[in-house]
C-alpha cells in the first residue's frame, strides 16, 4: 500500500510511505498486478519530485558550453514530440546538399539589446538582422555544433543611429565584432580550429568590412585582420581588386521590408499602369557635396540633375517621402546611381515593384549573379555617359522593352531579393545558403568527411 504524506518538518514537498501487504499461509492477499502498479506508482511519484527539484535549482548561465548541452538534451524530446504533433513542410535538404548552420547563441548586448530602437528592424542596413531571424527558424540550423558545415556570428552593428544625422553610426562595430570572436573562440574550439573559415558574419554597410561609410578611410582602415579568414555577407561588391572585398564574401542586396513592397503591390499591381517613363528620387546636390576631396556620386547624380531636370520624360526629385514607392510602381524605368558606395536600396525596391532599374555604377558586382538574370531585367549605363541616357532610354523603350518587362516581372526574381523573417525557398536568406553550399570545401567537417 501506498501512502501520501506532507512532511511537517520542511513544510514542502511530500514523501511517500510505503506499507507491504501482509501474507497469510504464504500467499498474497492481493493480485499479482497489484503489486506491480504499486511499484510502478513509487517510482513515478519519486521520479516526478526528483525532476521538479532539478528543475527549480538549476542554475542560469549565459556560457556557450552549457547552451550546447541543454539545446542536445532538448533533441531527444523534440525527436519524440515531432512523430505526434503536426509540422510544416520541411525545407528538401538535397537542394542544398544537407547544409547545416550553427548559429552562436550570443549574449543579447551583440544583437537583440539592439532591437530597443524599433528602426534596427527596417532600415536598409537591417539584412544582419533579417538573416539572424531567419536562420534560428529554419530547418539548416542545428543546434549540435559537431555536425555544422558553418557558424554563423549574430552582432548588430547597423543599429547605432546617430543623434546628429539620424544614420548608422558603425564607429564600434570593430570593438564589438572583435569581443564576440574572444568570446567563442574562449568558450568552444570551433573558430580556432579552423582560424574562422568557416564562420560567417553579415557586413551590411556602404563598404562591407572595412567599417567605414568614406571610401578612403575604409580602404585605409581595411578589413579587421581577425575577420579576414571567414565568409562576409555584404551588400558592397565590386568587379575590380578594392581592399574591402579582399575576403571571402557573398554579395547581398540591402533590406526592402516585403510587407511593404506587399502593400504597395496590393494597391497597384505590377502589370498595372505606369505613366512616369524615368523616375528618380533621393539626394542630387546642385553642387556635390566636397568632403575633403570627395564628391558625393562622383557628380553622377548632380549630372543627372542638370541635364534632364527640365526634361518632362524624367521625374526628378531631391527628397524622399514615405510613400514614394507608389511612384516606383507607375514608373517604366528607375534610375540606380551610386552614393557614396556603388550599390543602393533602389536596386530591390525597382526589381519588386516591376520598373527597369537603370544601373549607374561602374563595375559593380550585383546581389545573387547566379540566380538572378541582371542582364535580362535591367540596363547599365557607364557614368561618364550620363548625358546619354535619354537617347539610350528612348532606344530601348522603341525595341525590346516588352521583353524585360516581361522577364522583370517574374515574381521569382521579387523573392529573391527580399528578406523574410520566415525564410522561404527561393528568398534572399535562401540564396544565401545557396550560396554557402558552393563553398562546402571551406567547411571543416565537410573536409574532415572527405578525408575519411
Amino acid at each position: 500500500m501506498v501512502e501520501l504524506h506532507r512532511s511537517t518538518k520542511n513544510r514542502k514537498g511530500f514523501y511517500v510511505r510505503m506499507k507491504f501487504f501482509r501474507t497469510r499461509n504464504s500467499k498474497p492477499e492481493k493480485p499479482f498486478c497489484f503489486r506491480y502498479f504499486k511499484w510502478l506508482l513509487w517510482f513515478s511519484l519519486s521520479f516526478y519530485f526528483f525532476a521538479k527539484f532539478l528543475n527549480n535549482h538549476e542554475p542560469s548561465t549565459n556560457s556557450l558550453k552549457k547552451t550546447i548541452i541543454s539545446h542536445s538534451q532538448s533533441n531527444v524530446v523534440s525527436r519524440a514530440l515531432s512523430e505526434s504533433v503536426p509540422q510544416q513542410p520541411r525545407i528538401n535538404q538535397g537542394l542544398l546538399k544537407n547544409l547545416k548552420v550553427y548559429v552562436y547563441e550570443l549574449p543579447s548586448k551583440y544583437n537583440s539589446d539592439w532591437l530597443s530602437n524599433k528602426r534596427c528592424n527596417n532600415h536598409l542596413f537591417a539584412s544582419e538582422v533579417a538573416i539572424h531571424k531567419a536562420l534560428m527558424k529554419s530547418d539548416v540550423r542545428t543546434f549540435d555544433p559537431s555536425e555544422a558545415d558553418f557558424f554563423f556570428v549574430p552582432v548588430y552593428v547597423s543599429c547605432n543611429f546617430s543623434t546628429v544625422n539620424g544614420f548608422p553610426a558603425i564607429g564600434h562595430a570593430r570593438a564589438l565584432l572583435s569581443s564576440a570572436v574572444e568570446l567563442i573562440s574562449s568558450e568552444l574550439p570551433f573558430w580556432k580550429r579552423s582560424n574562422g573559415s568557416d564562420h560567417v558574419f553579415v557586413a551590411s554597410h556602404d563598404y562591407g568590412a572595412c567599417f567605414h561609410a568614406m571610401e578612403d578611410r575604409a580602404m585605409a582602415d581595411g578589413i579587421p585582420d581577425f575577420m579576414k579568414n571567414s565568409i562576409i555577407l555584404q551588400t558592397f561588391g565590386v568587379k575590380y581588386k578594392h581592399p574591402c572585398q579582399d575576403v571571402e564574401n557573398i554579395v547581398i542586396p540591402p533590406y526592402i521590408s516585403p510587407e511593404d513592397v506587399q502593400s504597395t503591390l496590393s494597391k497597384s499591381p505590377i502589370e498595372g499602369r505606369r505613366d512616369i517613363f524615368v523616375f528618380f528620387r533621393g539626394k542630387m546636390e546642385v553642387h556635390p557635396k566636397n568632403v575633403s576631396g570627395r564628391y558625393y556620386s562622383k557628380r553622377v547624380r548632380t549630372e543627372i540633375l542638370r541635364k534632364y531636370g527640365n526634361d518632362r520624360r524624367f521625374y526628378l526629385k531631391r527628397h524622399r517621402f514615405a510613400g514614394y514607392q507608389s511612384e516606383i510602381v507607375r514608373s517604366v524605368f528607375c534610375l540606380c546611381p551610386l552614393g557614396w558606395a556603388p550599390w543602393s536600396p533602389r536596386l530591390v525596391e525597382s526589381v519588386a515593384l516591376g520598373c527597369i532599374p537603370v544601373i549607374i555604377a561602374d563595375g559593380i558586382r550585383l546581389p545573387y549573379e547566379t540566380t538572378v538574370p541582371w542582364s535580362e531585367i535591367s540596363l547599365t549605363v557607364r557614368e561618364k555617359d550620363v548625358a546619354k541616357l535619354g537617347a539610350v532610354l528612348d532606344k530601348v523603350a522603341a525595341t525590346n522593352l516588352s521583353a524585360i518587362q516581361r522577364n522583370l516581372w517574374d515574381p521569382q526574381l521579387r523573392r529573391a531579393l527580399l528578406f523574410h523573417d520566415d525564410m522561404e525557398i527561393g528568398d534572399a536568406t535562401w540564396e544565401v545558403l545557396v550560396e554557402l553550399s558552393m563553398k562546402l570545401g571551406r567547411s571543416y567537417r565537410r573536409s574532415r568527411l572527405s578525408s575519411e
